[in-house]
């Protein structure tokens, strides 16, 4: 492993390419398990309390859903290999700009996806970035990437975080769930 920081920046070290391959290796294994774990999380939430924001909560399940889908978008198409024109119809400028960081869960339903439609945007944006992500040249991993970046500043940080954001929320969805007066899953 590289032992100093690349372009002056004071984080941790970058890995070397063997190393980076390695742990995009063990990322892939992380994705795959937070992803299980919402997925079990989802199926135990009645559909139709996706969009109720219980009493002391900011959030509600369908935003937590949505921002998922649009935040592995981010991290693992975007940073990867930038926008393409087909990423027009996987996630939508709308939707960007209703689940992105930043954004507020709507307080209705009403003209927003369905739990149904959110389900399937999770699982066409993580269908289309584990596929790429399996065919990635790992000398490209330790491409830089903009700010903001966490864990390294490279492409192999963004899907390093890919499964620790994922988990973020998916214990957001467990709070959620709790104050909905649902039974824990776990």
């Amino acid at each position: 492993m590289n032992e100093t920081p690349q372009s002056g920046e004071t984080g941790p070290a970058l890995p070397d390419v063997e190393t980076a391959a390695v742990m995009l290796k063990a990322a892939v294994g992380q994705i795959e398990f937070a992803r299980q774990y919402t997925l079990e999380l989802l199926a135990a939430t009645p559909q139709s309390r996706w969009y109720e924001i219980p009493d002391g909560c900011v959030t509600h399940v369908a935003w937590q859903v949505g921002h998922l889908a649009v935040s592995q978008y981010g991290l693992m198409l975007f940073r990867i290999r930038g926008r393409q024109p087909e990423d027009l119809d996987l996630v939508p400028g709308r939707f960007r700009k209703t689940f992105g960081r930043g954004g507020k869960p709507p307080a209705t339903s009403d003209g927003q996806p369905s739990p149904e439609e959110l389900l399937a945007k999770l699982g066409e944006v993580h269908q289309q970035a584990m596929t790429e992500i399996a065919s990635i040249d790992p000398a490209t991993l330790l491409d830089e990437v903009d700010m903001p970046y966490a864990v390294y500043p490279c492409k192999l940080g963004a899907i390093l975080f890919c499964p620790m954001h994922e988990s973020i929320h998916a214990g957001q969805i467990g709070v959620t769930r709790r104050h909905l007066g649902l039974e824990s899953v776990r």
